[in-house]
């Protein structure tokens, strides 16, 4: 870039970070900046130094009001606060964002709304769940075309899978904007993988009905392109879709090593947000650590992390003696 102005000064590597997205969502490129050396974001360096956010100066004035006007919603409040942020996360800044509120809003909360104009996301999910499905079929179809029907049947299961749209859902932070009824809240509504899972699919329908075909494309390409990936090299079992906790066994089983152990690491925020953290040991050795809104998800990414290690490891010392490693049983 050439000819700058800043359009936003912090003390938060956050906000900056959010106000970038909000601003690329609209086409306006922006740098990050700040005093701390050698800075290389996203880096985390709240309290250290001012972080600056830079445009084209041409551009500085329109960003500057999309800034003011996202400040000014957010102060208003209401179940559009942070809509431009997932928006970004999405890539695709809606025409009509009263489908994206729809597609975020569970049948708890419509049911509250005593005047009836509060619609559900169960008619976007339906909707979505179809465009996905045909979108995943065609992308196995064209790049798998040696697979039979079988596999190509095994591969788009389990990639519009609950399990995995709600791991996608979580990427994009679906659960941090539902909209839910008091009870759904309070029982910890915004951390139920199913709900996360429902939302994506409404969220692809809205995008559909927003954006036509093409823009619904674009999303699911985007989201699915590392698990289709994983197909490529890993056969019909998609990378990301698999049971971390299982693939680090089976791994360690294969090579005759200890059963990796779980140990609860700590826990930390409030009650309707927790975030737990999780060790995954072998033998006596740490490995890998892990977080997650539950136990069993911190564990499973611990697991995800310590097979990434190990497999590292593996490749970089392929000769290493395995009766060194500590814990593994005699022969």
């Amino acid at each position: 870039m050439s000819a700058l102005a800043v359009v936003l000064r912090t003390q938060s590597d956050v906000e900056a970070n959010i106000a970038r997205a909000l601003l690329e969502t609209h086409g306006i490129r922006a740098l990050i900046s700040s005093d701390v050396p050698h800075a290389v974001f996203p880096l985390a360096i709240d309290g250290l130094g001012e972080v600056r956010l830079s445009v084209r100066a041409d551009q500085a004035e329109h960003a500057r009001r999309l800034l003011g006007d996202y400040r000014a919603a957010a102060a208003e409040g209401g179940p559009r606060d942070g809509m431009p942020v997932l928006e970004a996360r999405l890539g695709h800044p809606f025409t009509d964002r009263d489908l994206l509120v729809r597609a975020l809003t569970h049948r708890s909360r419509a049911h509250e709304d005593d005047s009836g104009g509060v619609d559900d996301n169960e008619s976007l999910e339906f909707l979505g769940d179809a465009v996905l499905g045909l979108v995943i079929a065609d992308r196995l179809f064209r790049e798998f075309p040696h697979y039979d029907e079988g596999c190509k049947s095994k591969a788009r299961a389990q990639l519009v899978s609950a399990a995995t749209l709600a791991a996608l859902g979580d990427d994009l932070r679906l659960g941090d904007h539902l909209l839910l009824g008091r009870g759904e809240e309070k029982t910890g509504g915004r951390r139920k993988r199913s709900l996360i899972a429902d939302a994506f699919e409404a969220v692809v329908g809205a995008i559909y009905l927003d954006g036509g075909y093409e823009a619904a494309v674009a999303f699911i390409e985007r989201t699915f392109r590392p698990l289709l990936e994983g197909i490529h090299e890993d056969g019909v079992s998609p990378a990301g879709t698999r049971d971390h906790k299982s693939a680090l066994q089976e791994w360690l089983q294969a090579r005759s090593l200890p059963l990796p152990v779980y140990r609860l690491a700590g826990a930390a925020g409030p009650d309707h947000r927790k975030v737990f953290a999780a060790d995954v040991l072998v033998g006596d050795r740490p490995v890998a650590s892990g977080s997650g809104p539950t136990k069993k998800e911190a564990e499973r990414e611990a697991a995800r992390q310590a097979l990434a290690v190990l497999v590292a490891d593996a490749q970089r010392t392929p000769s290493v003696d395995l009766d060194e490693v500590p814990g593994r049983p005699p022969q």
